[in-house]
């Protein structure tokens, strides 16, 4: 293909990985994220999601391997201030300034961002049923969940990142969620986020990255597993059949 015509690519890796003492975490890991996408990381507790995250994020430093984000180098550290300034980034550690209420941290954070998105912020405030003035500290794991998910899609950011991010949520709102990230979507932004929900993979995304024991095991678009992949389910009367499938 042209270089022309080749999509333009929010995340690339090429080998990357990270080890810890002797085991490595992340191996030989190689990434394509087109711009304006919904990539979904699959994989197991363990498989190198998070540490990848972090690595995207210049949180934790490559063993080997590179990578861009944002056509920036995440091995360069001033690279990597950048790349957070236009990323909207949700971990499994929801830290907030917990003597802050919810009103107070959202008027503290706005003004940083000046694509900040007063219309998506009130939305989700009011879909979330966030409690304006309860301080920070006395938000359940749910609700600090839904703040930090509201300081991250209302800031306009180019690259949505979003480590496992309906952990915590009920099922109203983790369907309040996936829309607001097809939203943002919609608006021009790149989404990767990590889960364990296939059926939130199967509802939004166009990319899925399935890892396994730090490597990347399978991609595709989901237009194409739509295709060539399919789920049957069998149902019995009675007791199931025994497996009969080295039987001659």
């Amino acid at each position: 293909m042209p270089a022309s015509k080749r999509p333009e690519l929010v995340i690339e890796t090429h080998g990357l990985s990270k080890k810890y003492r002797d085991t490595f975490a992340v191996r030989d890991l190689d990434l394509a994220v087109p711009a304006g996408s919904i990539s979904a990381l699959l994989g197991p507790n363990g498989s190198g999601k998070t540490t990848t995250i972090r690595m995207l994020l210049g949180l934790a430093h490559p063993t080997a391997g590179a990578g861009r984000v944002l056509s920036q180098a995440i091995s360069d550290e001033a690279a990597c201030i950048q790349i957070r300034q236009r990323i909207g980034y949700v971990g499994e550690d929801k830290r907030l300034y917990g003597y802050m209420t919810v009103r107070e941290i959202l008027d503290f954070v706005r003004p940083l961002y000046p694509n900040w998105n007063r219309n998506r912020e009130c939305a989700l405030q009011e879909c979330f049923d966030l409690p304006p003035s309860r301080k920070c500290k006395k938000l359940s794991k749910g609700m600090r969940t839904k703040l930090a998910l509201v300081l991250a899609l209302a800031r306009g950011a180019d690259l949505l990142i979003f480590d496992e991010p309906s952990e915590g949520l009920d099922p109203a709102a983790t369907e309040q969620l996936l829309e607001a990230m097809v939203e943002a979507a919609s608006d021009g932004a790149t989404v990767f986020f990590s889960t364990h929900q296939i059926s939130e993979v199967e509802r939004i995304a166009d990319h899925v990255f399935i890892m396994n024991r730090g490597r990347l095991v399978f991609q595709n678009a989901m237009e194409e597993i739509r295709k060539n992949y399919r789920r049957i389910h069998f149902s019995f009367m009675g007791r199931a059949p025994a497996n009969q499938l080295n039987s001659p």
